[in-house]
């Protein structure tokens, strides 16, 4: 899998609200649209992005974004340690 398959699917991108608070207290952010700030960081041409399993790990500006790579739902961001 090439990481052009999550960046050609990016309109599919969503979460749900249990994820929007998570990936907001997570990442201490305070956007208003989590999805288009995921979307944003994961388009970055800075931006790693490696397929393990059923998971997409998006690694830019020190935090990891994980995505499930069927549903194209952003599960969980947090801070690099």
């Amino acid at each position: 899998m090439n990481k052009n398959e999550l960046t050609d699917n990016i309109c599919k991108l969503h979460t749900t609200q249990m994820g929007i608070e998570r990936i907001k207290k997570n990442l201490a952010i305070s956007v208003e649209d989590v999805v288009e700030y995921c979307k944003e960081l994961i388009l970055n041409p800075y931006a790693q992005i490696e397929r393990k399993g059923k998971n997409w790990y998006i690694t830019i500006d020190g935090a990891i974004i994980t995505v499930n790579a069927y549903s194209y739902t952003i599960i969980t961001a947090h801070k690099l340690k």
